[in-house]
């Protein structure tokens, strides 16, 4: 069965491919239209379709529209109430859900030969549970989505057995930890729906001296759902304007947020394991992109182990309702990776480097060349394979650097024009990462914050936080060779097991997912080392 799923109707729109269970393709069209998080998530914006992402899918795979079985739509019109019945202040919503409607015809429109027939709604929490609970390795689990809103509701927590999802809970809106934490986001000077994890980034210089209030307004019901609405920031902090100063009241009212958030979602999590019994649990949704709660229902939660979707916001839906369509017919095949989208052969990037006139060399090994250059402070943009599915840079469109250098945080932050308390992550060998981080293992998607050992913190201090913890990525050898490589290759130069790990983009910008992106961010930011493939580019003879 070849099943496309498509997110269109809210942000981050996107495309997967699934073939006979089997995950081929997911990207999200942000990289390529290069419109950060593809567009706004206004009702206006609703009838755009991830056209460039889903036909790259398809070719991807050899197919044209004509071929596929199913197109999964993950949004279902059907079960949508009008905003104001639900208490959201949206009064062009009515726009939205017309547009929804008419999604078989816009996709029939983009996609020429698709039978608009072949299109099937799907319950947007039903594909983001899908998304972890069918894509994840954990088989049957409990499952907890968290976001801002789907069709009337900002929740579900369920049940997988045997692939199939039995719904024990709902959240109606407009109670809805997503928009609470959107609206603290606006409150603070950041861009909603879309700087939520600078809010995250930020609660770590602040104390949650504010939690108290805020908790009146954002707290668990006993019942597996929760209150979240109508907080009144303001009485807290003044609203920020973006470009003015930050002071310790926004960290501290960044905290307090944080806090509630991480409450509320330990005591829904209390409540699915007490009504399942389940010793794991799946995650998604965009709350799931919250690595410090995550990392906190690790530590504190009941269950054995949890595994979040790497594309856990609604980007991870177009493959979450593909797979729903297909996991009636035929059997899942995990997801081992996020590097699901967009690659070029050898030949591709030689003659792309030379179309550009780029001076170029080919090492006989680029993992130790890299390695050379990071041990001696360069930093490195790291073009390979596949480009990732999901927020995170995972070693596949990446700025390296070296972790032993504590300014090298203010230097790659400037890199990237980016604020400066925002923390950058570590990469490290999977097989000596409890060494060095104390928390959730093995972590390949940076899920969760790890707390770093005493004996490291000196060490490595690029990537630990400033409250002593790091965002790691574990890597595994079987599954990155040529990054875990790399890493050995570094070690022996330094006698460290870590590199810093950022995506390869600059401030406001999609990662990078084509050459010639690479090429010009390359060129404008000041970057000593571009490793592309087999290929290097230096600096110093490009821009002579």
């Amino acid at each position: 069965m070849r099943v496309l799923g498509i997110n269109a109707l809210f942000h981050d729109p996107s495309a997967a491919l699934v073939v006979d269970g089997e995950i081929v393709a997911a990207t999200e069209e942000e990289r390529f239209s290069r419109r950060k998080h593809g567009k706004r998530p206004v009702p206006f914006s609703a009838w755009e379709m991830p056209e460039l992402s889903a036909r790259w899918c398809l070719r991807s795979a050899g197919l044209t529209p004509a071929d596929l079985d199913a197109v999964a739509y993950s949004y279902d019109p059907e079960n949508a109430l009008p905003a104001d019945r639900l208490g959201l202040d949206d009064p062009w919503d009515e726009l939205r859900q017309l547009y929804a409607r008419r999604a078989p015809e816009f996709l029939a429109e983009v996609l020429p030969g698709l039978d608009p027939a072949k299109v099937r709604f799907v319950a947007h929490h039903v594909a983001h549970a899908a998304s972890a609970g069918l894509a994840g390795p954990l088989g049957d689990c409990a499952v907890l989505v968290l976001d801002g809103r789907g069709e009337c509701s900002s929740q579900l927590a369920g049940l997988y057995n045997t692939g199939a999802l039995e719904v024990l809970r709902t959240q109606l809106l407009p109670e809805s930890l997503g928009l609470s934490y959107e609206e603290i986001t606006e409150h603070l000077g950041f861009l909603r729906s879309s700087d939520e994890f600078k809010v995250m980034a930020l609660a770590s210089y602040g104390k949650p001296r504010f939690a108290e209030e805020v908790a009146l307004y954002v707290h668990g019901t006993g019942d597996g759902g929760f209150r979240a609405s109508g907080v009144p920031w303001s009485e807290f902090v003044p609203r920020r304007r973006p470009g003015e100063p930050y002071t310790q009241r926004h960290a501290d009212l960044a905290a307090s947020a944080q806090h509630c958030l991480e409450e509320t979602v330990l005591e829904t999590a209390r409540w699915l394991h007490d009504r399942t019994g389940a010793s794991s649990l799946a995650l998604a949704g965009g709350v799931a992109l919250n690595c410090v709660a995550n990392a906190r229902l690790h530590r504190e939660g009941p269950f054995d182990s949890i595994w979040v979707q790497p594309a856990a916001g609604d980007a991870g839906t177009a493959l979450g309702a593909a797979l729903h369509l297909a996991a009636g017919r035929e059997p899942i095949r995990p997801m081992t990776t996020a590097a699901l989208g967009r690659a070029w052969d050898d030949e591709q990037l030689r003659r792309l480097l030379e179309a550009a006139a780029l001076p170029y060399e080919e090492p006989e090994d680029v993992a130790t060349a890299v390695a050379e250059e990071l041990a001696q402070d360069g930093i490195v943009a790291w073009f390979q394979g596949r480009s990732e599915y999901g927020p995170r840079a995972l070693g596949h469109r990446s700025l390296l650097a070296h972790p032993g250098r504590a300014e090298n945080l203010q230097r790659l932050n400037a890199v990237k024009g980016r604020e400066e308390f925002r923390p950058v992550a570590p990469m490290v060998l999977a097989e000596r990462a409890a060494e060095l981080f104390r928390g959730p293992l093995p972590s390949p998607y940076m899920l969760f914050v790890h707390e770093v050992a005493e004996a490291w913190k000196p060490r490595i201090p690029a990537v630990v936080h400033v409250d002593g913890t790091a965002r790691i990525q574990t890597v595994d050898s079987d599954v990155e060779p040529l990054v875990a490589r790399m890493l050995r290759a570094f070690e022996r130069r330094t006698g460290l097991p870590v590199v810093v790990n950022t995506s390869l983009n600059t401030a406001g910008r999609p990662m990078v997912d084509h050459p010639r992106e690479a090429f010009e961010c390359f060129g404008s930011a000041p970057v000593d080392l571009l490793a592309i493939g087999p290929y290097l580019v230096r600096r110093a003879k490009a821009f002579t």
